[in-house]
């Protein structure tokens, strides 16, 4: 039924969970696991032409990424579930819209809400921009 299924992760609560099932569905299927870390630009672009402000951004933006996917690739690796890990730069929405499609993906398993705070109340989360727009089930996590 899957063989392929996209986790984005951004190491919050919600992302851990989608994590736990999304693996869990991809051990019942002997599936393969993405997982997708994307750094927001819109973030990135608030702290442009701070100077060292954006350096310092940066840097905690990769250590960010590093962290959830070697939290995700860990249990998938507990699991015995092949996987890949990818970091892009973009819209959250948009990044993993244009991955899932590019990859073929059957099933994309997304965190209730992840990091965005404040932007995500006013404009909506994440995972309810992505499955009103792909053409694949999505799998809604809550922590």
């Amino acid at each position: 039924m899957y063989d392929a299924i996209l986790i984005p992760t951004d190491g919050s609560d919600a992302s851990t969970a989608a994590v736990e099932q999304g693996v869990a569905v991809a051990e019942r299927f002997e599936a393969q696991v993405h997982f997708l870390h994307v750094v927001d630009v819109g973030v990135e672009m608030a702290a442009s032409g701070v100077g060292d402000i954006a350096d310092d951004l940066t840097e905690t933006l990769d250590a960010v990424a590093t962290e959830a996917l070697d939290a995700a690739a860990a249990r998938a690796e507990e699991g015995g579930v092949p996987h890949e890990r990818t970091v892009l730069e973009g819209f959250p929405r948009d990044a993993i819209v244009e991955y899932s499609d590019d990859r073929d993906v059957d099933l994309v398993v997304l965190g209730a809400s992840g990091r965005s705070g404040v932007t995500e109340h006013l404009l909506g989360s994440t995972a309810e921009r992505v499955a009103h727009v792909v053409d694949i089930s999505v799998l809604i996590a809550r922590p």
